[in-house]
């Protein structure tokens, strides 16, 4: 009897000692101090083990643990699935624990948000994601997050990030991947030097990375993730996608495919639709013009409803559904504008590219499923034109800040083909602005402007056509911060789509805009364009910096100046010429005693190193200083 008391004894001990490890699972404490700096978050482990069992098979095990020191951190918890007819979420659920490690809240899956992909809509209602939706109630705490999903869609192998966030730390990030059979398992590295990342396994069918201790990265200007972040995109040469089989090493080959496979039989349409747009061309025969027809068409009688390529499938609804229901996502209304046009005997192509308006390419040299959004493209004259279906309001043919000059495939029904979206060189991308002030004795100002804007300052300003007038007020207060008491007079806009401009004519006045001083009036002769946007000084930049679209800037004002005043001080003319551009400034004083103010900015686009950052500040603030430069007016 004793014996079995000690070995009940011995049994309970060990119990509590298991229970009491379970409380200490990621105590705060036990995070190094070189992690925490700069952090908002810290990954403690972010397993991802991705078994792909057959062309037509694929399970992904995660484990996120991740401790938030503050409100700011919440973004990077990143506890959330995506799921369809295709994809399935096998298990899913957090456990929420405090600073020291003990469990405060266990959350199951039927306690996530499961919302639709794309609310308001039925066009995607079998994609839908499901998210942990919590509220601390005090920080720090962690997050131990599990998930397990399986897809037949083994066309698209997520990409592997080490750390995907900035200010946040990783610990431990472990990748492991087992391909069974001979499916041409392949992978790219992206921005891996610098990092302390392992590879410990690389073979045909096995693989395994660990990036270990990566301390949290400060952000910094003109510097995007893609730039900075490490990733591992990986891809099968034989693959599933929306139930068909692919093979394919080469893009020609992939382009075929998707083609043949994936965009077949989705451009019918119903006799009603055919006669209509057969009509609506009429005896048009040149290209261009049946196409500006066309897509005038498909902007007024359809709207965009936002999902990525991706989720809710990659194959596009019917062309037939869209012209039924009157709206779709990227995919939908780009296959219904090629359908369209295809009735009229205007070819054209589906288009995949990264859709940001910070510019992203894909990654040429790596054949797999990449982007994140759908374009069309009309062949014309061995050039493309390209048309934003998913735009209500953009030109025809006009590509903005959101499409232009990257890396894209157009998907042909002879094969995938890589080329280059259209670049707007940087005295393209101009804003013109001419335009009168008059300054009165007491210093208030009364003015007209005139902006025509064009290239990719086009997107820029278009928009205003449509904001509300509180909005529209906004911008130009903001634009004009540099005038003290600024009331905004008529405004009227002018956009030509035919040209791709848009003019501003804008009238403004400002009381006491000049500083009075006794007899003195004193004042910035450049009241319309200053140059605001300061450069952050950073000490000891890590990393290269781009100007991702370069611009021309010019100006001509005439000023008339208060009667009784004579000139007492004028700031010289000024030019600056650097590699990262061009500035000038000019001032004429006409025989009417009146001065016309002239302004030439040129900013180069370009990729420059961390230690030219100084000279890009400087050459920012010289612009910045100068275009305050004051004029002092003397009574007589």
């Amino acid at each position: 009897m004793q014996i079995f008391k000690i070995k009940v004894l011995i049994v309970f001990s060990l119990l509590m000692s298991q229970l009491q490890a379970q409380k200490k699972e990621y105590l705060f404490s036990q995070i190094p101090d070189s992690l925490k700096e700069n952090a908002d978050a810290v990954v403690r482990l972010n397993q991802i083990d991705i078994n792909i069992v057959s062309q037509r098979s694929m399970n992904i095990k995660s484990q996120r643990v991740i401790t938030v020191f503050n409100e700011k951190g919440l973004s990077a918890i990143d506890a959330f699935e995506n799921y369809d007819k295709k994809i399935s979420i096998k298990n899913i659920e957090a456990r929420i624990l405090d600073v020291f490690g003990n469990e405060i809240k266990k959350i199951k899956r039927k306690d996530f948000k499961d919302v639709s992909a794309i609310s308001g809509s039925t066009l995607f209602s079998d994609a839908r994601y499901i998210y942990l939706d919590y509220t601390p109630t005090q920080y720090p705490f962690t997050v131990v997050f599990d998930s397990e999903i399986e897809s037949s869609n083994t066309a698209f192998i997520p990409s592997w990030y080490p750390f995907k966030n900035y200010f946040v730390g990783t610990e431990l990030s472990v990748l492991t991947v087992n391909v069974s059979g001979n499916l041409g398992f392949k992978k790219k590295e992206i921005n891996f030097n610098g990092f302390n990342i392992e590879k410990n396994t690389d073979t045909s069918t096995q693989l395994k990375y660990t990036a270990k201790f990566i301390l949290a990265q400060k952000q910094e200007p003109y510097c995007a993730p893609t730039m900075v972040f490490p990733r591992l995109l990986m891809s099968l040469d034989s693959f599933n996608l929306e139930g068909k089989d692919g093979n394919a090493k080469s893009w020609k080959e992939f382009g075929k495919w998707y083609y043949d496979e994936i965009l077949d039989g989705t451009v019918q349409l119903t006799p009603e639709t055919e006669a209509k747009i057969k009509n609506l061309v009429g005896t048009e025969t040149d290209v261009i013009k049946k196409a500006k027809i066309v897509y005038d068409y498909v902007q007024k009688k359809s709207r965009y409803v936002s999902v990525q390529v991706g989720i809710g499938g990659w194959k596009p609804m019917l062309a037939a559904d869209v012209d039924r229901l009157g709206y779709g996502d990227c995919k939908a209304l780009t296959n219904y504008t090629r359908a369209l046009l295809e009735l009229v005997g205007v070819p054209s192509y589906n288009t995949i590219l990264y859709g940001d308006s910070y510019k992203r390419n894909i990654q040429s040299d790596f054949v797999s499923i990449q982007g994140n959004h759908m374009i069309l493209a009309i062949p014309y004259k061995n050039d493309y034109v390209w048309l934003e279906c998913t735009s209500q309001d953009d030109p025809f043919g006009y590509q903005g800040k959101f499409t232009d000059d990257r890396t894209v495939l157009i998907i042909k029904p002879t094969g995938g083909e890589i080329v280059h979206t259209k670049i707007y060189e940087d005295k393209g991308n101009l804003q013109k602005s001419k335009g009168t002030y008059l300054l009165d004795e007491k210093g208030s100002l009364s003015g007209n402007i005139s902006i025509v804007s064009e290239g990719s300052q086009y997107s820029n300003k278009a928009r205003l056509e449509h904001v509300h007038p509180d909005e529209k007020e906004a911008h130009y207060k903001e634009y004009w911060s540099n005038i003290n008491n600024l009331k905004l007079g008529k405004i009227v806009f002018t956009n030509d789509k035919d040209k791709v401009t848009f003019l501003e004519d804008v009238s403004i006045n400002a009381a006491n805009y000049a500083n009075i001083s006794g007899n003195k009036l004193l004042f910035s002769i450049n009241v319309y364009n200053q140059q605001g946007n300061a450069i952050k000084r950073i000490r000891n930049r890590k990393y290269p910096f781009e100007i991702q679209r370069g611009y021309l800037d010019t100006d001509e004002i005439n000023i008339v100046l208060p009667k009784g005043y004579e000139i007492e001080f004028l700031p010289d003319n000024f030019d600056l010429k650097t590699k990262f551009g061009e500035y000038k400034t000019e001032i004429v004083k006409t025989e009417d005693g009146s001065l016309i103010y002239k302004r030439f900015l040129l900013v180069n686009k370009g990729v420059y190193t961390n230690m030219e950052y100084d000279e890009y500040r400087l050459f920012i603030e010289q612009i910045s200083r100068n275009d305050n430069a004051k004029i002092i007016l003397t009574k007589t």
